[in-house]
């Protein structure tokens, strides 16, 4: 198989300036009206009906994040740095997960 490292780079670097420019210029754009689930739960009169000590409120990322908005940050800027933060952390999953299955599957063949 021939080595395309360069023309990879170059369209892995693209693709990931495409989704932070996304994630910063028009994450602000988003509605603010209730998604999916908050609709639902609306509109069927269930959404007092909350636990008050949820699960999600325990997870690490509770503390710094607030829905879709970076907590003690302007508004005007906490939603875009969230999409930033968002779109980098899902980015290096991603391409720690790709290293690994790589990785794994070359030395699997040897």
């Amino acid at each position: 198989m021939t080595n395309d490292t360069p023309r990879n780079r170059a369209f892995v670097i693209a693709g990931l300036g495409i989704a932070l420019l996304i994630a910063i210029f028009i994450s602000p754009f988003a509605s603010k009206n209730p998604d999916g689930l908050d609709r639902v739960s609306q509109d069927l009169k269930f959404d007092n009906k909350a636990h008050e000590d949820a699960p999600a409120k325990k997870l690490p990322f509770y503390a710094v994040f607030d829905e879709y908005a970076l907590r003690g940050v302007p508004e005007a800027v906490a939603t875009p740095i969230a999409g930033l933060v968002g779109t980098l952390a899902v980015f290096g999953l991603a391409w720690g997960i790709g290293k690994l299955v790589v990785r794994g599957s070359s030395s699997s063949k040897d």
